[in-house]
């Protein structure tokens, strides 16, 4: 192998190894930015709790939540009936 292939060679194994930091450095800031997403919607959702349970309307919010969410784990937390397997949700339970 001559002097050119080797730092060809080289070259090449620092690039895979730039390209696995890169893609580790990505998946890290990915993971803190869906923590910091789930963060602001369980501050958002403790604050509407506490609004509704000071005005006494956590009915309301049942009644929206009924309509909301479509998967029957979900639905148990707010003591709603499961959905009639043929008819869909209008909303969704993603998070």
């Amino acid at each position: 192998m001559d002097n050119q292939s080797k730092k060809l060679d080289t070259l090449k194994k620092k690039q895979d190894q730039l390209k696995a930091q890169i893609q580790l450095l990505e998946a890290a800031e990915k993971t803190r930015e869906r923590k910091r997403d789930t963060r602001r919607k369980i501050l958002i959702g403790a604050y509407y709790l506490d609004k509704a349970m000071e005005e006494n309307r956590l009915d309301d919010i049942v009644k929206f939540m009924e309509g909301y969410l479509n998967r029957d784990s979900d639905r148990a937390l707010f003591d709603l009936p499961p959905l009639d397997k043929k008819s869909s949700g209008k909303g969704s339970s993603k998070q």
